[in-house]
């Protein structure tokens, strides 16, 4: 365990991620794969990161202030396809919401914080306990999440299991020519395809990294300065479109700021009162009996409930029933 040192886990990325792309079926002949990759995966993360505690966040049914500020925000142009392998392997919601169900029952029964907050969204929530709840500790998200770059700083860090590598400031200048404490704005400004936000037309990050290098440094730029580096270039006479189309679209920039940033203004007080109990109000214990009761009645053997044992214990002040 190292001091000071927390996962954040963004749940349903990572169950989505593992319940894509693996096959596991139960003894039971149900399919797991999202369940068993979720655990094992986290199982992994903990032994390598030694966290003095795990934070599993799931979403809320999604933000209500973002669908009143936005109504089309996330919404899907064709149906998701849930899972991506075989074609005998069953592809319905059933079958993923009796994984989830189970999932959450199994943590439940080992020493990590579960955080559910209704109409509310996991990023959301990550995003106050990085900036306010959490702020003295070392952060690490689980996340492929692009949203969260904006939160990497010098007690953050993120996880990307798409990657398989932690993701830091010098690998967001690299990919995208921004730095993290500019990258909500630049997101704003280039917009979000997989969350249906429109961006600027023609502008993506390297183009907006070339024309306003001042993103790629630590200092946070606003939306103003943006427009009035904007101003100042087009009356110097630049005839580049990205740059007119930027000082044009103010009002989408502005609007696309609230969707993204991940700070309190997408939460209720009420919302953040909750996540404050659910954070304090908690028993670290590990359950072996009943973890081993819940395995064996779901047919799964496919979870090492020994070295779980090993890992979950050296947690901090947990207590073993």
């Amino acid at each position: 365990m190292i001091k000071d040192r927390v996962l954040l886990v963004d749940a349903m990325n990572l169950f989505a991620r593992h319940y894509a792309a693996h096959p596991a079926m139960s003894e039971n002949g149900q399919q797991i794969g999202g369940l068993v990759g979720f655990f094992n995966n986290l199982v992994r993360l903990a032994d390598r990161c030694k966290p003095e505690k795990i934070y599993v966040i799931w979403e809320g049914g999604g933000s209500k202030r973002k669908r009143d500020l936005y109504n089309n925000y996330k919404k899907a142009s064709r149906p998701q396809r849930l899972n991506r392998y075989y074609d005998h392997i069953p592809d319905s919601y059933q079958n993923r919401n009796y994984q989830i169900k189970s999932l959450i029952k199994l943590i439940d029964l080992v020493p990590i914080h579960q955080v559910y907050v209704e109409d509310c969204e996991a990023d959301d929530v990550i995003g106050y306990l990085c900036k306010y709840k959490l702020s003295q500790k070392n952060k690490i998200i689980i996340s492929s999440d692009h949203d969260y770059y904006q939160l990497i700083g010098k007690d953050v860090l993120i996880w990307s299991p798409t990657l398989k590598n932690f993701v830091n400031t010098k690998k967001v200048i690299e990919r995208y020519g921004i730095h993290p404490n500019n990258f909500c704005l630049a997101k704003s400004i280039v917009g979000d395809n997989s969350d249906n936000i429109p961006g600027v037309n023609r502008v993506g990050f390297k183009t907006l990294s070339k024309r306003y290098p001042a993103l790629s440094k630590s200092t946070q730029c606003s939306i103003q300065e943006i427009m009035a580096l904007s101003k100042t270039m087009i009356e110097e006479g630049s005839a580049i479109k990205s740059i007119k189309e930027i000082y044009n679209s103010r009002n989408l920039i502005e609007r696309n700021y609230k969707l993204v940033l991940l700070d309190m203004n997408n939460l209720a007080h009420c919302q953040i009162k909750k996540i404050n109990e659910s954070v304090e109000n908690f028993n670290l214990s590990w359950k072996n009996i009943e973890v081993h009761r819940f395995l064996q009645n779901e047919g799964i053997k496919s979870i090492d409930v020994i070295s779980c044992n090993h890992i979950f214990r050296q947690l901090r002040s947990v207590s073993v029933d």
